[in-house]
């Protein structure tokens, strides 16, 4: 019933705030929530907002789309970044590291499909949405925090794109031996809870969120159910990008927060996220995901 009020009767308030002299990266940003809240910082008076993507041509296409809505030019760049190649993700940080300065990283990017196939040894959303998710993160993370040493009164943001699916299971594979997890969205909730109080004294907000269902073209591959749904159910993919957008400007109290509607909100988190399972769960996930990503990048997870 929650997710029925949200979805008819609650809308996220529209971006106002200033991102003026601020450097922010939206992955995902040339289609949907992500074109969408890079447009929202472009008029927020952002200071540069990369837009990191898979197809350089349509993320183009994106910046001149944003550039014409808001009549700001010179703001947008189109860099890429393919999550599902582990060198790319590489690259993209090493680029990214040599910024002036990051003050908001938004992980927007993702993929849904039920169609199996494998990106670097592993599952493909897995590889998208939680090892790549999580480098890139990691490997950004020094500039974060460099970042919020120059103006600790206002501190970077590190947020990542979730769902509501994630209350959809209890995660039974937690419990075998390796944990080789289909449920992504539960998995990317459980990695922010434990890493985000391991950041948090180095002045870099690590927060997710939940858009909401929406117009977007995240779940094209999602079958005939989805689509009827979104027909009927789906906030325009403007009113969802004000989301991304919220969960920049929040403050401390989103500290490892679950965010929904644009408002922190941790009583949305699904039970099993919350139980006691949930919290030996989460350290399983974390520990499991932490040698895979030391075995990609040594050294990495030095900080969490």
């Amino acid at each position: 019933m929650g997710f029925l009020y949200s979805q008819f009767f609650v809308t996220p308030k529209y971006p106002t705030e200033s991102f003026a002299d601020q450097i922010i990266i939206v992955t995902g940003s040339n289609v949907g929530l992500g074109l969408e809240a890079a447009r929202h910082f472009s008029r927020c008076n952002a200071k540069k907002v990369v837009l990191a993507v898979r197809n350089v041509a349509a993320g183009e296409k994106a910046k001149q789309s944003i550039e014409k809505s808001t009549g700001r030019t010179d703001v947008c760049e189109v860099w890429e970044l393919d999550l599902a190649s582990y060198a790319s993700v590489k690259a993209f940080a090493e680029r990214a590291s040599k910024l002036p300065r990051i003050d908001v990283l938004l992980e927007n990017a993702g993929i849904a499909t039920r169609n199996f196939s494998l990106a670097e040894g592993h599952e493909r959303t897995i590889t998208v949405n939680v090892i790549s998710t999580f480098i890139l993160g990691l490997l950004l993370l020094p500039k974060l925090q460099a970042t919020a040493k120059e103006i600790p009164s206002r501190k970077p943001h590190w947020t990542i794109v979730s769902s509501e699916v994630h209350a959809w299971t209890n995660l039974p594979e937690w419990k075998s031996s390796n944990t080789s997890i289909p449920d992504f969205k539960t998995v990317e909730v459980l990695v922010v809870r434990e890493i985000a109080p391991k950041v948090a004294d180095s002045g870099v907000i690590l927060n997710m969120l939940n858009p909401g269902l929406c117009h977007s073209e995240l779940a094209r591959d999602g079958g005939w159910l989805l689509w009827f749904m979104k027909l009927v159910l789906a906030r325009t993919t403007e009113v969802g990008g004000r989301t991304l957008v919220a969960a920049a400007t929040v403050g401390d109290e989103s500290q490892g927060a679950y965010m929904t509607d644009g408002e922190v909100n941790n009583g949305a988190l699904g039970a099993f996220v919350t139980s006691e399972d949930g919290e030996k769960a989460q350290k399983k996930v974390w520990t499991e995901l932490k040698e895979i990503l030391e075995k990609v990048q040594p050294g990495i997870t030095s900080s969490c």
